[in-house]
């Protein structure tokens, strides 16, 4: 790719990555480690262990990032090897890497210092959910074929199709050292660390091969349900995305969810750029009073029959801090939770609190609460149930499809419609001519008249 990007992407849903035997020109790092002892191992249940579940030492805080601002895998590309950061991004189906000069990136990729780049001679053009992006098509693989690139991963390294993510950037404070600081979590590729989560895993059934969707079946603010059908929380789709920073919501649910959150937390009077993520709040370092915002609580469909479970978010994800501002003497933050128009998005603040499981193999997602993520005295993050539901499948959102007999119809009935409006001006029509027809029968006669005179 030879135009200006701002930023890199490793999106886990497709890349140019082929399985064969030539030399790989995209290295990711996949080596696991034995670093629990035999007795906390012997512990863990038999299917995590048949799940590629385990220890992966040496991919355990291999992301780097905060916050806000992405999660980073390091991965090398080309011929000699080229280390770039690549942004883990869970909504999106491309591979692409930033390959000219830009004032957010620190490395890019040099085509012309890699004796395997191809230009392929072609733009592209991707539209987000927020913003786009442009650029031109190049390989540095052995072939143009396009798989997903997870996909290959497993073929090339025999990898169980399962990844992981432990994101962390809410749970470092901004006073930690800067190495730690530095600390964004971690991505385990081919398993489960049980190190990295406290408590079960609960599933939720993957809806659709697309992005990776689910179903929420309700939302609660401080334990009270906002009431609405549950389809409301998924138009017109709900995904775990990790490319994402806030929790997006659908309009409807975000002006109920935003009312419910501003009731609870009435005691402070906020601006109204607030809500809407245009202004920040700040307090003296220390002193945010955590206190008086509500927990979010989002019910996702379970794996058994009539059941779901619920996560529980705390203000300190949906509050989002913000640091580069003018004053180090405040603890500074934004407001994290914004309107959609294209479903609800599960982004970046809200994983922040929990490890999730991206199981491909089984379609599945399962989330338990982060070892890393940030709480208070009085509350944590949860993961709990089972919870009584029926017809869940009924909250998922279904584009209408027509097929042909229906467009047929619609189109007996325009014809129908438009025949009986049409029906009066061929009436007047009619008349009108044969008014004018008597009329002149009659001016003829009198010419006629006229002349025998």
């Amino acid at each position: 790719m030879a135009a200006a990007w701002p930023w890199l992407l490793l999106w886990l849903g497709a890349a140019v990555l082929r399985a064969r035997p030539a030399p790989p020109r995209i290295r990711l790092p996949l080596r696991g480690g034995s670093g629990l002892p035999p007795a906390a191992r012997a512990r863990r249940a038999p299917e995590e262990a048949e799940r590629g579940g385990g220890s992966f030492v040496e991919m355990i805080d291999n992301l780097r990032g905060k916050s806000g601002q992405g999660y980073y895998v390091e991965m090398t590309v080309g011929s000699p090897p080229q280390k770039l950061n690549i942004l883990v991004d869970t909504g999106s189906s491309n591979f692409a890497v930033g390959a000219a000069p830009h004032p957010f990136l620190r490395r890019y990729y040099q085509r012309q210092l890699s004796s395997t780049y191809r230009d392929l001679r072609k733009g592209v053009y991707v539209p987000y959910t927020q913003g786009k992006w442009e650029g031109e098509l190049g390989t540095d693989l052995p072939d143009d074929s396009l798989e997903p690139f997870f996909d290959s991963l497993v073929k090339q390294t025999r990898v169980p199709n399962i990844f992981s993510l432990q994101l962390c950037g809410a749970g470092f404070s901004p006073n930690e050292t800067e190495a730690l600081a530095a600390v964004g979590g971690s991505m385990i590729i081919g398993g489960i660390d049980r190190s990295l989560y406290v408590g079960d895993i609960w599933y939720t059934p993957i809806r659709k091969e697309w992005y990776y969707e689910v179903i929420i079946v309700k939302l609660e603010v401080n334990g009270q349900d906002l009431s609405m059908d549950c389809k409301e929380y998924n138009y017109d789709k709900s995904i775990v995305d990790s490319g994402t920073t806030n929790l997006r919501l659908p309009k409807k649910v975000f002006e109920a969810a935003v009312k419910s959150i501003k009731t609870a937390s009435s005691t402070e009077k906020f601006p109204d750029g607030f809500w809407l993520g245009e202004q920040l709040v700040c307090w003296q370092v220390g002193t945010t009073p955590w206190h008086i915002f509500p927990v979010l609580s989002l019910y996702l469909m379970g794996e058994a029959t009539n059941q779901s479970f619920r996560i529980t978010i705390l203000p300190q994800q949906y509050l989002r801090p913000v640091e580069d501002v003018a004053t180090s003497q405040d603890d500074c933050y934004k407001f994290a939770i914004s309107q959609s128009s294209t479903g609800t998005v599960m982004g970046a603040v809200i994983m922040e609190g929990f490890y999730v499981v991206f199981d491909r193999a089984r379609k599945r997602i399962g989330f338990a609460v982060s070892a890393c993520h940030v709480h208070d005295e009085f509350r944590t993050a949860a993961v709990e149930g089972p919870y009584l539901h029926s017809n869940m499948e009924d909250c998922g959102y279904n584009i209408p499809q027509t097929d042909e007999s229906t467009l047929m119809t619609i189109a007996y009935v325009m014809a129908a419609i438009c025949a009986l409006f049409m029906l009066p001006l061929c009436l007047m029509v009619f008349q009108w001519r044969c008014s004018r027809c008597l009329r002149h029968g009659h001016d003829d006669f009198a010419d006629d008249i006229s002349l025998l005179k």
